[in-house]
């Protein structure tokens, strides 16, 4: 018999499954202060919380049978995750419950959006029966950008098509055939921001998301376009998009989050009259706290049962031998998948992971996770992908992972190459670890290097002509950025090469923008590690 705490307020509904088991005894003891779930947690097996009970290591050490806590939600920092780790407890969370739910608040947006219902519904009730200041558009033959094709996305893109709108979806692991195979057109940020006429963002927050629509893609904005953001805040600049609403760029937007929650008072969004504003009530519906609590008890029982279970939001254990192998290797393994994912381009459609030398002799699964939560997080952020769900979300996002092992070295002790394969072609990149000087990154494609993987980067591909790295240096010292070594490889004189600047601080996009405009540079990336 397993006994499982509730210490947060969960409705019966959504623990009924854990009620009604027969090898289950709950307990519901909601409000109890840090002392006095110490006090009483050692006699249970799971712990279910929302985000009003924090669990802290304290509680955690107390509790000598506890296998399992359960997050009813998506956040856990609540959750004290390396004690738990520490002490072998699996911590899960339900990061689907909420799907259906920030859909329909998208789409209930978008309508209220087309039609100003906000603002109409103020005027009528202020006794003013105004007609002519409202006039809307239809949903139908309009064409809808959906930035980011995830869980959320995807679902909104299914109602936008029942509505008859025309869907153009972008998102760094969406394919042209699973484009296909959801009925929709497969588009960059650029082609949803001059061709679409309502856009939704569904993205984490990410530094490659953050203001991933601001001035330069309102410059080149089809005028009229509307925009929801039920997502996160900072994913659209706050400042630029009132500027293209006051200029006409924009008809209209409808936000749910913001940069800095609750906004301030004077807020440009709180009292214009073509923004729509909620707070930040994505998730907020009966359905979806009962399904997050449905979500969290179903995977608690796999887990007490020892039945394969998901969600799991942190290290799952390793033997201490194989641990003592692999974990001077995971840091390396995230950094280099993380590399190798800021340097790719198009969508993501294969991870191939190959080890050479001994670690080919260890079970490498666990640090396979590390690589591939650095390919992800990129794009999804830290967050969102952990070394537990990273192989899980990469089959949600039809990623193949491919390993291989083999012996030979190239007269490294150990060596790990992850390569991409995208829409646009394969990326690699090689590390080890090298005695007294640690992490190493030492191949870049076909290309042999030496790097530190740790700060500010841009990597180049260039043609190999007198005069371009001199013309780099030149551009970057006049927009003050500092190079602090700099590498370059090459396989034949006169061919293709690469250059690995190091420099002393973050590159602003414009600059970058600049480089690949040189001669006889092909692509430019900034790569913070």
């Amino acid at each position: 018999m397993y006994k499982v705490l509730v210490s947060d307020p969960i409705s019966d509904q959504g623990i009924q499954q854990l009620v009604e088991a027969s090898d289950i005894v709950v307990d519901k003891k909601p409000g109890l202060s840090e002392d006095e779930l110490v006090a009483i947690i050692g006699e249970y097996d799971a712990l279910l919380v929302r985000s009003q009970t924090t669990v802290t290591e304290k509680i955690l050490a107390a509790g000598k049978k506890l296998k399992v806590v359960g997050r009813a939600g998506v956040g856990v920092d609540n959750i004290d995750l390396e004690a738990a780790t520490k002490l072998g407890v699996i911590v899960i969370n339900a990061p689907d419950g909420n799907t259906i739910t920030t859909c329909e608040h998208t789409f209930a947006m978008m309508m209220a959006l087309a039609r100003h219902i906000p603002q109409a519904y103020k005027k009528t009730t202020e006794g003013v029966w105004d007609r002519k200041s409202f006039l809307g558009v239809e949903l139908r033959n309009k064409t809808l950008g959906v930035l980011g094709m995830g869980r959320i996305g995807s679902e909104v893109a299914k109602r936008a098509k029942a509505f008859g709108m025309k869907v153009l979806g972008y998102d760094p692991f969406l394919t042209e055939e699973r484009a296909n195979q959801q009925g929709i057109t497969l588009a960059s940020v650029d082609d949803i921001v001059r061709n679409a006429d309502f856009m939704t963002v569904h993205t984490p927050l990410t530094p490659e998301t953050k203001h991933m629509i601001g001035k330069a893609q309102f410059e080149v904005m089809k005028p009229g376009m509307r925009i929801v953001n039920c997502a996160r805040g900072g994913i659209i600049d706050e400042g630029a998009l009132v500027e293209a609403i006051d200029t006409g760029v924009v008809a209209g937007a409808a936000f749910d989050v913001f940069e800095v929650e609750p906004p301030t008072a004077d807020h440009p969004f709180l009292n214009h009259p073509k923004i729509i504003v909620t707070p930040h009530l994505g998730a907020s519906t009966v359905e979806a706290q009962e399904n997050v609590a449905i979500d969290v008890s179903e995977q608690v029982l796999h887990i007490l049962r020892d039945e394969p279970f998901m969600n799991a939001v942190n290290m799952p254990p390793i033997p201490a031998e194989v641990r003592k192998v692999l974990e001077p290797f995971f840091e390396l393994g995230e950094k280099l998948g993380n590399f190798i994912a800021q340097s790719t381009e198009g969508a993501i459609e294969e991870i191939t992971v190959s080890y050479a030398g001994d670690l080919s002799d260890v079970d490498t699964q666990p640090l396979t996770r590390y690589i591939v939560r650095g390919v992800l997080a990129h794009h999804l952020g830290k967050d969102a992908v952990n070394v537990v769900n990273s192989m899980h979300i990469a089959k949600q996002r039809d990623l193949n992972i491919v390993v291989n092992k083999t012996r030979s070295s190239h007269n490294f002790t150990n060596l790990v190459t992850v390569t991409l394969r995208s829409s646009k072609g394969t990326r690699s990149a090689a590390g080890t670890l090298l005695s007294g000087y640690g992490a190493r990154i030492v191949q870049i494609d076909s290309y042999n290097i030496d790097l530190t993987p740790e700060g500010h980067f841009i990597l180049i591909s260039h043609n190999d002509k007198p005069g371009i790295i001199g013309r780099v240096g030149t551009l970057l010292g006049s927009n003050d950025v500092n190079i602090a070594t700099m590498q370059v490889g090459r396989q034949d004189k006169g061919g293709s090469a690469i250059m690995v600047l190091r420099v002393d601080k973050g590159t602003p996009k414009e600059v970058i923008k600049q480089l690949t405009d040189l001669p006889e540079l092909i692509s430019a990336k900034e790569i913070i590690l």
